[in-house]
């Protein structure tokens, strides 16, 4: 724990010197409780970025690859990310991110699944669907926009949470699944085109 809070400290402080962050809507992420923080991903740095500057301990999905990394896999295990197989239905990443949740804490998922860079088309997987459903607990949308260049603003509007009530305890097919996570990154998109 200690380690984390002065990592995010020092990552904090130097996002600030390097980025002319505007950040929206920080009172939209509850001060407790489970919930998912649901983002657009343009480039590597957006968790350290976004893990910094929320002030709940966030856990990240992130590509199993990154986790072989020496000393890289180490940190950012041990700051609280958890690995995630691409291209499978990874089901003991979905049990992972259910049982963050149980504990009361804030999963963030990029629902694309990959870094989409601008002008690239990509489509949200029906997992944070499934995850969301499953846990009860809702989506808060994220969006961030302006790039990572030295000196210049950077975005971050997180919207007011999203409630999918209506398909708890239910079976939901993959149709349906898509469809909410459609619906969670067509307000995300939203979010990342305010300037």
């Amino acid at each position: 724990m200690m380690f984390y809070n002065v990592a995010k400290c020092i990552v904090r402080s130097i996002v600030r010197i390097l980025f002319k962050v505007e950040i929206n809507g920080l009172e939209n992420i509850p001060n407790q409780g489970a919930c998912i923080l649901s983002l657009n991903h343009t480039s590597l740095l957006d968790p350290p970025v976004i893990a910094v500057l929320v002030t709940r301990r966030l856990a990240f999905m992130a590509k199993e690859e990154l986790f072989r990394i020496p000393v890289f896999g180490f940190i950012i295990r041990t700051l609280g990310a958890f690995p995630v197989k691409r291209g499978v239905g990874d089901i003991s990443a979905i049990k992972t991110s259910l049982n963050i949740l149980s504990e009361g804490k804030v999963l963030a998922i990029f629902p694309e699944g990959r870094r989409v860079g601008k002008g690239q088309t990509s489509y949200a997987k029906p997992g944070v669907a499934l995850i969301a459903t499953k846990a009860k607990v809702p989506v808060i949308p994220v969006g961030i926009s302006g790039g990572y260049k030295l000196f210049h603003k950077l975005s971050i509007n997180i919207g007011t949470p999203i409630i999918f009530d209506q398909y708890y305890d239910k079976k939901l097919k993959t149709e349906e699944l898509q469809h909410i996570s459609n619906l969670i990154m067509e307000r995300i998109k939203q979010l990342a085109e305010v300037n």
